[in-house]
């Protein structure tokens, strides 16, 4: 049997005002990622499905957004916004290529998930010729209800023009819409805008499919998947229901989360076995942890790797581009950054390695820095395997450290070290005895 070709329509032309904020509304982040690329994400992909985003005039980011994501993706403005189906006929060149099933979906709903996409369009398969997206609400005050006869969908009637009998039911449109391609256009051309905003709501397209002697029916989901983001505070709370998935999902793969409330983890973070996170964790967007690594307590990464085995933290920061070899450890108050860190690497305390690489087994001593930026440009260290440098010492690069050298502490080295080489750079120390029982007294004779 030929599988259905599909195309998704995402409107994502909303300008997010409510958010007070000048980003576009699909463009705020949950979990490392967009708005926009979780509902990107969960769309059909492959062979036979195509994807068309509506965006608003001048939303040249979302454009970019999707492209990164979603190279295939037509892009198509809505220039005036004149309601939902007005939006959807927006890609009209896209619906006329004649995909089996249209989806219509929207660029702020991020936790809908691929399953209910596949549900929807098993609903089309099995004859329905526009399948409905539901939820239960537990305030349905708002929303539109669904009104059934049986297992066929009536209509969809908005808070404004029900009935009280009408407004006590609680089965609601999430706005999610499947319809079957050889039919879309007829409906969605049959829309009015006799309203009294003048506008073309995708709603309609229920009772007319049903005067065209169509099928409609509802597909049912939780709440928590619909959630449409409008205000910061919507955000936050979608951003608690992904966590708490992210979290649960992490868990049931093996993962040792000892207080997972605490713990903050991206889209796209990647697990090995016999992982451990300890409370207060947060774990940016493209992070991968190899098995057996223990994350401590107050520790931050974002695009880093993390090798077998690994101990990072407490109160320690990877920042982009840095990645640690099987066995390393990273201690309290060490922040990374571009540095690669092979296997068996120590650096315990109180450092920052920045633009850098740094050879299996070497030991990096607390407060030692890599001075890697002149006010210009950055510039690159690198230490050979084995290498020793002591506390408190500055390594100004461009600059290389031999193999199995050793730096002495509180030294400012600014050239190249050789291989076995000790290098020490300080002024050398100066006693004067009984000076600290004169300075003493000259002081106490001062007060006097």
């Amino acid at each position: 049997m030929t599988a259905r070709s599909s195309l998704t329509i995402v409107l994502a032309a909303g300008e997010g005002t409510r958010m007070r904020t000048s980003l576009p509304k699909v463009l705020h982040p949950i979990a490392g990622e967009s708005l926009l690329a979780h509902v990107l994400a969960a769309a059909p992909k492959g062979e036979g499905a195509g994807i068309a985003v509506v965006v608003g005039p001048d939303h040249q980011a979302v454009e970019r957004e999707t492209k990164r994501l979603r190279p295939e993706a037509d892009i198509f403005v809505q220039r005036e916004r004149l309601g939902t189906a007005h939006a959807v006929l927006a890609a009209r060149q896209a619906i006329a290529r004649g995909a089996d099933d249209l989806l219509v979906a929207f660029g702020d709903t991020p936790l809908i998930s691929a399953e209910t996409f596949a549900r929807l369009r098993a609903a089309l398969a099995q004859g329905a010729a526009l399948a409905v997206l539901g939820f239960r609400a537990a305030d349905p005050t708002g929303y539109g209800r669904l009104l059934m006869d049986g297992a066929r969908l009536v209509a969809i009637r908005e808070q404004a023009d029900a009935s009280e009998a009408e407004r006590a039911i609680t089965l609601c449109n999430a706005g999610v819409m499947a319809m079957d391609g050889r039919h879309a256009l007829a409906i969605l051309d049959k829309i009015g805008n006799a309203n009294k905003k003048g506008e073309y709501y995708l709603v309609d397209a229920v009772a007319i499919a049903r005067e065209l002697g169509l099928e409609a029916v509802v597909i049912e989901t939780s709440e928590d998947e619909v959630r449409g983001i409008n205000t910061k505070a919507q955000l936050a709370e979608a951003e608690a229901v992904m966590q708490n998935r992210l979290r649960r999902a992490a868990m049931d793969a093996g993962v040792t989360l000892i207080a997972p409330e605490t713990v903050y983890l991206a889209a796209d973070t990647k697990f090995g076995t016999d992982v451990t996170i300890e409370p207060f964790v947060v774990i940016g967007p493209g992070v991968s942890i190899g098995d057996g690594a223990v994350i401590h307590s107050f520790s931050h990464i974002v695009q880093s790797t993390l090798g077998r085995n690994t101990q990072l933290g407490p109160y320690a920061r990877l920042r982009p581009g840095t990645s640690l070899g099987d066995g390393a450890k990273i201690g309290n108050f060490v922040e990374a950054k571009a540095a690669v860190l092979e296997a068996g690497v120590k650096v315990n305390h109180l450092s920052y390695i920045g633009d850098a690489h740094v050879g299996a087994n070497s030991n990096i001593g607390a407060g030692t820095i890599t001075c890697n930026y002149d006010g210009f440009s950055k510039h690159k260290t690198t230490i050979g395997e084995g290498a020793f440098i002591g506390t408190n010492t500055s390594l100004v690069a461009p600059i290389k450290i031999g193999a199995r050298a050793y730096i002495g502490s509180g030294s400012v080295i600014t050239r190249d070290v050789p291989d076995d080489a000790l290098a020490l750079e300080r002024s050398p120390q100066t006693t004067r005895e009984g000076a600290a029982a004169r300075f003493r007294n000259a002081k106490s004779r001062h007060k006097k």
